[in-house]
């Protein structure tokens, strides 16, 4: 049976892959990930690239197609380069800090709110109101960030809270007196 779709990823330089079966390992100066795919599809290293092959135009196979496609160039950035997310935080009073590996968050509670970052996510604090979330895995940084902004979600009213970089927050009037 001839393949149907074809799509191929570049292998950044210094980055080595192991492929077996559907089992991808990468490993680059910034770590190493391993990922575990479909069976449906067929994944090949030909001269310095990585080739993710489907057998049929089914709309499933179609659509794991182009997430495993991605999924392992992710990987591949991720090992060579890195992912990073930026976080602001607004409010008088609002900071943030880190101490050894925990970001402590004063962020208009109680109590100052600790956060432990987990292993390979490095939370840097340039600046007491940014917060930068780095790591070579994309899904584990984009859900770190995203835990980091639960603790204070930013409010439409005054707009204090932790927000992404560039995210527009819609202002909302309040109450007028009559």
């Amino acid at each position: 049976m001839s393949r149907i779709g074809r799509s191929p990823v570049d292998i950044p330089s210094g980055v080595e892959v192991e492929i077996n079966g559907s089992f991808v390992k990468v490993k680059g100066p910034k770590g190493e990930l391993a990922t575990r795919f479909s069976e449906r599809l067929t994944i090949d290293k030909e001269n310095n690239q990585i080739v993710v092959k489907r057998n049929s135009e089914d709309k499933y196979d179609r659509a794991l197609h182009g997430l495993t496609r991605t999924l392992i160039a992710n990987m591949l950035t991720g090992v060579s380069q890195g992912f990073q997310k930026e976080l602001e935080i607004s409010g008088v009073g609002y900071r943030a800090q880190k101490k050894g590996n925990i970001l402590e968050l004063r962020v208009g509670h109680s109590h100052p709110v600790l956060f432990a970052a987990p292993d390979g996510i490095e939370i840097e604090v340039p600046v007491p109101t940014k917060i930068l979330v780095k790591g070579r895995d994309k899904q584990m940084v984009g859900n770190v960030a995203a835990k980091i902004r639960d603790f204070k979600k930013p409010e439409p009213y005054k707009r204090k809270g932790i927000k992404y970089q560039g995210e527009h927050i819609r202002h909302k009037a309040g109450k007028t007196a009559k």
